[in-house]
């Protein structure tokens, strides 16, 4: 079942649609999930919905009054998107309250106080929840409490844990999971066939699918070609014995800058890259017990050449799930990239000890 072209999420629609048909629809929820899962376009859609003038049962649209032709457009007056500037680290205090000269004047608070100009309420949607400021936070705290009537607001971010307690209390959580799979090689047959992902044959998509974490932004990142092969090239370095960590960190880093000059495509490239030695460490750990190699020949034929003990493994997969929680928290990713590739060296180093 697809809601409004968006697939995977009937029971958040289910759930929604029955507040809305009790008239219990909530002043402030929380969106969390996976990143590339449509939670924007999730959000972006329940907007339009609640905006509808003739929305039917299930939260369905009509599609052709002004307030859902201006919603398709993104001209909707009566619905605001904030979001986090691709150069900035967090979402700027302005964007919630006004800059100096226009203190609680301007900014999402205070545009939700507005009467609607053409739907029935005002809907706010602020994405990249995860990169509010305390002091941003704290400004949102009496909006999310006590939102206008009939306002909405709707936080997008990635896992309740982000979020300070006190805006956690405040909303309402909608946990996305996870796209299935099917659903996940399905939609990147319909972009790979629109031109907008690589041409991949079929079963090389169901194999990303399997790979995505459910996530299509992430599929799509997979099936770049050039990625793919920076991501065999890691894998064939981490299969070498001894362990070359010079040479892995200026390759892994080197691509990771070739994502762009922008701080979040770098990080994300990164984030890539070392779940592709996530990928050859358990494979090396599944084959430690089962004889079996990797789920995919290049990864077979790096973990055969490894041929790592178990506890080399388990070690070298910590040090790689704890650099991707480094890359979260905004590390300094040349510095990162050099401390992992030096911490993946040393159980050699005690091993020839």
């Amino acid at each position: 079942m697809s809601w409004q072209g968006i697939e995977g999420h009937d029971a958040v629609v289910a759930r929604l649609a029955a507040a809305a048909t009790a008239g219990r629809i909530g002043g402030a929820y929380l969106f969390v999930g996976p990143a590339g899962i449509g939670k924007e376009r999730f959000a972006l859609a329940l907007a339009k919905a609640l905006q509808c003038r003739s929305c039917a049962a299930g939260l369905v649209p009509c599609g052709v009054c002004p307030s859902c032709v201006q919603a398709d457009a993104g001209s909707h007056p009566d619905i605001d998107v904030v979001r986090k500037p691709e150069d900035k680290a967090t979402i700027p205090l302005e964007s919630l309250i006004g800059d100096d000269e226009h203190r609680m004047r301007d900014g999402l608070c205070w545009r939700l106080l507005l009467k609607p100009i053409v739907g029935p309420r005002r809907v706010a949607i602020l994405l990249d929840a995860d990169h509010l400021a305390v002091e941003g936070a704290n400004c949102l705290l009496k909006t999310l409490e006590e939102p206008p009537p009939g306002a909405v607001v709707i936080l997008v971010g990635s896992a309740v844990e982000r979020q300070l307690p006190t805006i956690r209390s405040r909303c309402q959580i909608v946990r996305f999971a996870p796209l299935p799979d099917a659903t996940v090689a399905a939609l990147l047959r319909r972009l790979r066939d629109e031109g907008r992902v690589a041409t991949v044959a079929d079963e090389v998509l169901a194999e990303i699918a399997s790979r995505s974490g459910g996530s299509v932004a992430r599929g799509c990142e997979l099936a770049d070609p050039a990625l793919a092969d920076t991501r065999r090239r890691i894998v064939d370095l981490l299969g070498r014995r001894p362990l070359q960590g010079v040479e892995l960190a200026r390759e892994t880093l080197a691509a990771a800058e070739a994502a762009g000059k922008d701080a979040a495509p770098r990080r994300q490239r990164l984030k890539l890259l070392f779940e592709g030695a996530v990928d050859f460490y358990r494979s090396a750990l599944r084959s430690s017990v089962t004889a079996e190699g990797g789920p995919t020949p290049d990864l077979a034929r790096a973990v055969a050449a490894w041929n790592g003990a178990t506890d080399e493994a388990a070690a070298c997969l910590q040090h790689t799930l704890d650099a991707i929680a480094a890359v979260d928290h905004n590390a300094h990713l040349p510095t990162l990239v050099d401390a992992w590739s030096a911490a993946l060296e040393s159980p050699y180093s005690a091993r020839l000890a």
